[in-house]
């Protein structure tokens, strides 16, 4: 995964780029051939015996709900179609230039239509990784679907991929058809942060709410979100909100992590949210101070959604109908929270730190657009 960010080559960074995946497929197989060596291992799904498709490992068989052939298709076809594309425009720049060097590329001058048609490419496999709206349906079904680890690593690598893409690929090679399609960057943007908000009002299961409200923003906070719910899942085996409440008095310990991160996905100010969304948010302001104000309402529908979340969880009346057996964070626990509690910390009180490791690179970035 590292060798991703390390790339200097087209070719090599697009067989790397779609190689994140065979992690998550390996550690279905594993599972798949079970401990016996069996080839298929067979599920009890409602009284019946079913057998689910081994190539889909990762959702196919290592996913937890008989729903998760659907994601593995949407998974698998999403990612594929727009891979695709991004393969035919590394061939077309191979055959008009003789090289996949980016060093070499970033020197070379693309006609305007050229360029538009290669950021069009590239763009149909970044955003599908992002995700970005209209091409986000897999998101919320892969990590319904998938285990704790396989959402940390989704919200964790893969759709960080998408956006480092954009800025390490299409900004700087394609900067007139960059500039040409800001307008509709901005108007995605807007309506992705705003309709998947609304969206996340309306969901009932707890992994769903996480999903959508990380394709709103995208941030450190939503993998120890994904986290929290791991742990609620491990004890009840169940997702949906209706089961939960009054945890405050059995689990205390995990309703304070839990608050932490419900408040840092809000933005509060002294939390890596509040950093990164003012810092976007100010940028916009400068460009387009409406698409600034229609992403801002993202802040205000974020905060409903997880005061919502966190007082159904936690507050309330306990169902001992639904739940039966309460345990609070165990030592192992509270180790994997503690890295994210002061990473989000650190982020919102002295951001500097990470700044200004990104300060060379956002120059020469800027710089080599102005110069085109």
């Amino acid at each position: 995964m590292i060798a991703v960010f390390c790339m200097l080559d087209l070719l090599l960074f697009y067989v790397f780029f779609e190689s994140v995946l065979i992690p998550m497929f390996s550690k279905g197989g594993r599972e798949a051939f079970g401990r016996r060596g069996s080839l298929v291992r067979q599920h009890s799904i409602s009284g019946r015996t079913t057998e689910p498709h081994i190539f889909f490992w990762w959702e196919g068989v290592w996913g937890s709900r008989q729903r998760k052939i659907k994601a593995a298709y949407q998974f698998f076809l999403y990612t594929l179609l727009g891979s695709v594309f991004m393969l035919l425009a590394i061939l077309l720049i191979l055959l008009q230039t003789g090289t996949t060097d980016l060093q070499i590329l970033l020197t070379t001058e693309f006609s305007e239509r050229r360029q538009i048609l290669l950021w069009i490419a590239f763009f149909a496999s970044f955003a599908v990784k992002v995700p970005m709206v209209p091409v986000h349906i897999w998101l919320p079904e892969a990590h319904v679907e998938a285990p704790t680890a396989g959402s940390v690593i989704l919200a964790g690598i893969l759709l960080k991929l998408g956006t480092y893409g954009f800025l390490r690929f299409s900004i700087p090679m394609f900067p007139e058809a960059t500039l040409c399609f800001t307008p509709f960057i901005y108007t995605l943007s807007a309506i992705a942060i705003i309709y998947t908000s609304l969206t996340t009002l309306r969901q009932i299961d707890l992994k769903k709410i996480i999903a959508y409200s990380s394709v709103a923003h995208m941030n450190l906070v939503t993998i120890a979100l994904f986290l929290c719910v791991g742990v609620l899942y491990d004890r009840h085996k169940t997702r949906l909100v209706r089961y939960y409440g009054g945890l405050v008095s059995t689990m205390p310990n995990f309703s304070t992590i839990f608050l932490f991160f419900t408040l840092a996905n809000m933005s509060l100010p002294g939390t890596s949210s509040f950093i990164g969304e003012f810092l976007i948010l100010v940028g916009a302001f400068q460009r387009n101070s409406l698409v600034a104000t229609l992403a801002a309402l993202g802040m205000i529908l974020g905060a409903a959604y997880s005061l919502w979340l966190y007082n159904r969880v936690v507050s309330g009346n306990l169902k001992p109908d639904f739940l039966q057996k309460f345990s609070d964070l165990n030592g192992r626990e509270v180790f994997i929270f503690l890295p994210f509690l002061v990473g989000v910390v650190w982020m919102g009180i002295y951001p500097k730190v990470f700044l200004d490791c990104m300060h060379t690179s956002v120059s020469n970035l800027v710089q080599h657009g102005q110069f085109h």
